[in-house]
């Protein structure tokens, strides 16, 4: 399989940005997002933080846990279930090292995503509420669990205990449950295998600035662009976002990979 790449971010209506993305090639050749080009690859590995702790600490903790993260997958061994395990920690030591030097710092966090993408499929390990979606064949699926109250306020929704436009404006909606601070996250998924992947599958990964948009919405703008390519779906993603005029607009990073056979 040949997986094309591209990423794109913004800073919606902050005055800083607290997401990192950077993704690497089999081949060792890492892109950041925003700071490179599209590109190609037989083999991807991507990592996706999405910062907290104010301006300084957020964008630190989500450069920190993004490099370290890349840097334990170049050298971890044994499975790639455990490659990606020990590789999230290794993320999280190294928030917990630089809060251990730097005391002032301390509260400073972020989500994490961590894919890898090859023959096998797709396999990834996460802690917080930065999306993965697979979009095939007409249908958008959620790959990983959402760590923030969403899930329970639209729990409470379903119930009939919360109407539906209550929960999707509660302010408590992306309070995370879990996130990496140097100490050890509540709550990690990671699948038991790789989920196999199909010509013509899309993945995007994102920051959760993307929640924006319905699952539905971004369905949409997916099977609209994909003609114009992974690059193309990102930006339309990106404008998709921009449009909808937020007036608290998160930070907002996407990448997308498209499968050919």
């Amino acid at each position: 399989m040949a997986f094309h790449y591209a990423g794109c971010a913004s800073q919606g209506a902050r005055s800083y940005q607290e997401d990192a993305a950077v993704i690497r090639t089999g081949a060792g050749q890492e892109v950041a997002v925003g700071h490179g080009p599209a590109g190609s690859a037989a083999e991807l590995t991507l990592a996706l933080a999405d910062g907290m702790g104010g301006h300084a600490g957020g964008a630190l903790a989500s450069e920190l846990a993004c490099r370290a993260y890349l840097t334990a997958m170049a050298g971890a061994s044994g499975s790639l279930s455990a490659q990606l395990e020990q590789a999230l920690w290794q993320a999280n030591t190294a928030i917990a090292d630089y809060v251990a030097e730097h005391p002032a710092l301390n509260g400073m966090g972020c989500t994490l995503v961590g894919a890898a993408l090859g023959a096998f499929g797709i396999e990834w390990v996460s802690v917080g509420d930065s999306p993965l979606y697979l979009i095939r064949l007409g249908k958008i699926e959620l790959l990983n669990e959402d760590h923030s109250l969403a899930p329970e306020l639209d729990k409470l929704a379903a119930a009939g205990k919360l109407s539906r436009q209550a929960a999707r404006s509660d302010p408590r909606r992306h309070f995370l449950r879990s996130a990496l601070t140097g100490t050890a996250p509540e709550l990690v998924d990671r699948p038991l295998r790789p989920l196999r992947l199909e010509p013509n599958d899309v993945i995007v990964l994102a920051s959760d600035g993307i929640g924006t948009l319905e699952q539905a919405e971004i369905l949409a703008t997916v099977e609209a662009h994909a003609g114009a390519g992974a690059a193309g779906i990102a930006a339309a993603l990106l404008r998709a976002v921009e449009a909808k005029g937020e007036p608290y607009q998160d930070n907002t990073t996407i990448v997308v990979v498209t499968v050919d056979a």
